[in-house]
């Protein structure tokens, strides 16, 4: 779904519930490290398909706002781990409500007897999408 909110250019930073512009790349990270918290730099990098280097900036970002805390593994001193403050929890939430808000109005928007074809035809686009 993420890759669908990137190519229709769904995200407007400037409606951002949390009241700041946040960038799809910020949003996208917010997302994952709540997905897996304590997920390494390397790991977010792998999922948003980022250099190292990008992913340690967005980190920054993401901890400049208070929102990531980030935590050298006590195992391997080599890995830092992302976690999300109790602000980035908020700011994560916001956001999520925000964009489910968002395809609801899009999908209640589609008459009832044509949802299952967009449905369909959007899980074909994100197939296709994935392997591009």
């Amino acid at each position: 779904m993420l890759q669908l909110v990137r190519s229709l250019g769904l995200h407007k930073p400037d409606e951002t519930p949390c009241g700041q512009p946040v960038s799809i790349g910020e949003a996208h990270a917010l997302l994952e490290i709540a997905r897996e918290p304590g997920m390494t730099q390397n790991g977010l990098a792998a999922r948003l398909h980022l250099e190292k280097s990008t992913i340690s900036r967005l980190a920054g970002l993401l901890e400049g706002r208070g929102w990531v805390r980030r935590v050298r593994d006590d195992r391997d001193a080599r890995f830092i781990r992302l976690q999300l403050t109790r602000r980035g929890v908020t700011a994560h939430a916001n956001i999520a409500a925000s964009r489910s808000a968002k395809f609801n109005r899009i999908f209640d928007a589609i008459p009832a007897d044509r949802r299952n074809d967009v449905v369909q035809a959007l899980s074909v686009l994100l197939e296709v999408t994935r392997d591009t």
